[in-house]
């Protein structure tokens, strides 16, 4: 079966204004997010992608655009199954007024119980973006072979869920996975099992350095926006 790419989106502007972005509209890549889309395509130069899939968001259709114009051979194909959580009334706050929401500390520490207010609970974010993938791999390995390489570009909570599950974990312990704007994860699937061959490759360790302020212990939701 073939090997799935995961790409984040690059950082946009809900990431640096702390907002919960969601499925607002009109939320693009900053300056930085712009950059790490721009450098894309040299830190995939040696694979041979098959297809290309993305979620309908803005932030990642212009992540994808410097990729798409070095192969213009490639089209993206859009599945809203891989589109950002669907958090409802929370969806464009500010993340530290969402701190001391109760909800809060179901997603944090409970999240297969959490379901967000006019939205969709992470239960059901996690079973459509599953679904997806084990659609695209039949589709990918019956047009391009079982050695197909293929890559998704979709949203931190979509990814982390997908390794999850991919890993066998309970989404409960999903908070316990990092991926920051525009890293890089691979899952190779075989008729078997998966197996994790990346996780929120970045090509960076800047973001392991000690900071002046410590990180929060609290899993950021929606992905956070990485490293300062």
């Amino acid at each position: 079966m073939p090997t799935l790419i995961l790409v984040r989106h690059g950082r946009s502007t809900a990431n640096t204004e702390g907002l919960l972005a969601g499925w607002t509209p009109g939320v693009a890549l900053d300056e930085r997010g712009a950059a790490q889309a721009a450098a894309l395509p040299g830190r995939l130069a040696q694979l041979p992608l098959s297809e290309v899939v993305t979620s309908p968001l803005q932030r990642c259709q212009e992540t994808l655009q410097p990729l798409l114009a070095a192969r213009p051979a490639l089209t993206a194909h859009t599945d809203e199954r891989i589109g950002e959580c669907h958090y409802g009334d929370w969806s464009g706050r500010k993340l530290a007024e969402l701190t001391g929401e109760p909800l809060m500390e179901v997603v944090q520490a409970h999240p297969s119980a959490a379901a967000f207010p006019g939205g969709e609970s992470m239960r059901a974010m996690q079973t459509r973006a599953a679904e997806a993938v084990r659609e695209w791999n039949a589709r990918v390995e019956r047009d391009h072979g079982a050695d197909a390489v293929y890559l998704m570009c979709s949203h931190g909570d979509i990814i982390k869920s997908l390794v999850a599950d991919a890993l066998g974990l309970h989404l409960d312990l999903f908070q316990r996975i990092s991926v920051e704007p525009c890293s890089i994860t691979a899952i190779r699937y075989t008729r078997l099992r998966p197996f994790l061959l990346r996780l929120g490759d970045t090509g960076d360790f800047a973001s392991l350095a000690p900071r002046e302020e410590p990180p929060a212990e609290d899993a950021p939701v929606g992905g956070g926006a990485g490293a300062p």
